[in-house]
């Protein structure tokens, strides 16, 4: 049983010594624990830093991608090196790295191919009231779409069997976290959490410089990736909509008309006109949206089957 440690790193030279200090070096039921720094485009020693550090595995990006992409580089990177496990942490120290072994618990027990660590957002005190309330909204979304029932969604502390890691794929190239829980969720993996403490912030984040940038690219990482799963029932919605509004638009037209008022309001006819043949067109972008929807399915599982060729470990 391997497990590798992956850490999506950007100029982490100041915490990378804590964050590495604090990572298990053994596991009771793991045979090997290793370490893997992604280096998105660090101007800084982060690199070399985590040479000196005896970090066993090193990719690096020339420029820096962001958090998405060196996740799924990090993924793909683990799953050649033969990882059984794979638990994706913070570069700044977040993450308390005493608990990877209680996150991983669950997939050695067989019983989840995917764990996060719920932070407890309500006893994070650097938290402010209204970034706890942005969390605990967020989360209820996500839940909302994926079907799961993780706390908090938001977490980049996790782990991943190395059959759920196989199905993973992200479109988004803001953040993973949102993206691979619906995505998870939809494919019916067993997602489980577990609570997990963190250590006290080391710098500012970097994934959003403000609360309206978050919610802005939340939000259109949550309906993206929910529509991709469930394009019919987001058009339909949609079409439904349009189409009543039409109706009652139409419906007072013709209360006007027969009023003998029906000359002064032919706008509400044509509008009532519109959105009906608008409700249409988007019943009509539904059924094509569900067709490519189910060709996506097939290629995610042709996809999970050449990686299963590429990284094939007698599975």
């Amino acid at each position: 049983m391997k497990l590798i440690i992956q850490i999506p790193c950007f100029n982490e030279e100041n915490t990378l010594k804590q964050t590495i200090d604090d990572l298990p070096a053994a596991i009771d039921g793991v045979d090997k624990v290793e370490y893997l720094i992604i280096n998105d485009g660090s101007t800084d020693r982060t690199v070399a830093l985590a040479r000196e550090l005896g970090v066993q595995h090193i990719i690096s990006f020339p420029n820096n991608r962001g958090l998405a992409r060196g996740f799924m580089a990090g993924i793909n990177e683990c799953l050649k090196l033969g990882a059984d496990v794979i638990v994706n942490t913070d570069g700044d120290n977040q993450y308390k790295g005493a608990y990877i072994e209680k996150l991983i618990r669950p997939i050695l027990n067989g019983e989840a191919d995917v764990v996060v660590g719920d932070r407890q957002i309500d006893q994070i005190e650097h938290f402010n009231f209204a970034k706890k309330k942005l969390q605990k909204m967020g989360s209820w979304v996500v839940r909302q779409a994926s079907g799961c029932s993780v706390i908090d969604t938001t977490s980049g502390f996790r782990a991943y069997s190395r059959d759920a890691a196989m199905r993973l794929n992200v479109v988004s190239e803001y953040s993973y976290t949102l993206e691979t829980l619906i995505d998870s969720g939809r494919k019916k993996m067993a997602i489980h959490c577990v609570p997990v403490q963190v250590n006290e912030p080391t710098r500012k984040s970097r994934l959003f410089n403000s609360a309206l940038v978050y919610i802005n690219k939340s939000a259109a990482t949550i309906i993206r990736t929910y529509t991709m799963y469930k394009p019919l029932k987001v058009f339909l919605s949609l079409s439904f909509v349009s189409l009543l509004i039409g109706i009652i638009i139409g419906i007072r037209y013709l209360y006007f008309l027969f009023s003998g008022q029906g000359a002064g309001n032919v706008q509400s006819l044509i509008l009532a006109s519109i959105l009906v043949i608008v409700s249409f067109q988007l019943a009509v972008f539904g059924m094509l949206a569900d067709a490519i929807s189910a060709n996506r399915k097939i290629s995610d599982e042709l996809l999970y089957r050449l990686k299963r060729l590429e990284y094939n470990k007698s599975d």
